[in-house]
């Protein structure tokens, strides 16, 4: 009854942790962006018929990613999970219990999600109330957007009580990597939707993101971890817009 889909890139570190808490479903895609460490290695190793690998360049696309592990599915229930992410033990006994019971069921469901950073829960921020659609029929929509990318799909949705656990950029370089990473995939979406920016958005947004996450989202009450987010997220914000600007120059001098 339920498919649940992983994608993963160099994930040596973090895929047993999360296979292990997804072993209950029916079936297990992941979809493999030509790893280069163990990752596909380690998930061989577990001899697990369950789980089913299929490589695919990412070609800085999230969304035609999750649409192809979509394609692959067999199951009318389907669950993304990121490979930093981890699916608690709540959350499985509370999707078996709708799968199951059929009771008030709706197309799709937002999941909440706890992040957990240098060994603090953020609490606050705009992690400490995030919820997003990532439980729904196979068969009800499709992922859209390059990056930061959103499961669209037709008919009711509800959310879940329970929780989906969250490790990602256990360390400042991760974090700067990552961020650097998303930000030109970013730029880029935005560059090709012709998007223009100015120097007053360069300045503002990454100041007006920081202020929402430390003041206005109460991220101060997460002390050191609460402020390094908020930094970290201005500055992904800066990069964007800054590397966005850049390709404006480049259109306009060539």
């Amino acid at each position: 009854m339920l498919s649940v889909i992983i994608l993963t890139k160099n994930e040596e570190r973090n895929i047993i942790d999360c296979l292990e808490t997804v072993l209950w479903a029916d079936e297990i895609i992941i979809v493999d962006d030509n790893s280069t460490d163990r990752t596909v290695e380690i998930i061989n190793n577990l001899e697990n018929k369950k789980i089913k690998i299929y490589e695919k360049e990412l070609n800085d696309d999230f969304s035609a990613q999750r649409n192809f592990g979509l394609s692959k599915t067999t199951k009318k229930w389907v669950l993304f999970v990121d490979a930093d992410e981890r699916v608690s033990n709540e959350l499985h006994e509370e999707i078996n219990a709708l799968i199951i019971n059929k009771v008030k069921i709706k197309d799709g469901y937002f999941i909440k999600r706890k992040d957990f950073m240098w060994g603090s829960m953020l609490k606050h921020g705009e992690t400490g109330s995030i919820s997003i659609l990532r439980f729904a029929k196979r068969d009800s929509g499709i992922w859209m957007g390059k990056v930061h990318e959103v499961w669209s799909i037709t008919g009711n949705t509800g959310e879940l009580d329970t929780f989906l656990l969250h490790y990602p950029h256990q360390s400042i370089d991760e974090f700067l990597k990552e961020i650097n990473f998303y930000s030109t995939i970013r730029a880029k979406e935005l560059y090709d939707k012709k998007v223009s920016v100015k120097l007053l958005d360069i300045v503002m947004y990454p100041l007006g993101k920081f202020v929402t996450n430390y003041l206005v989202k109460l991220g101060f009450l997460d002390g050191v971890p609460g402020l390094i987010f908020s930094l970290m997220m201005s500055f992904y914000s800066f990069l964007v817009r800054s590397k966005l600007w850049l390709l404006w120059q480049k259109t306009h001098t060539s």
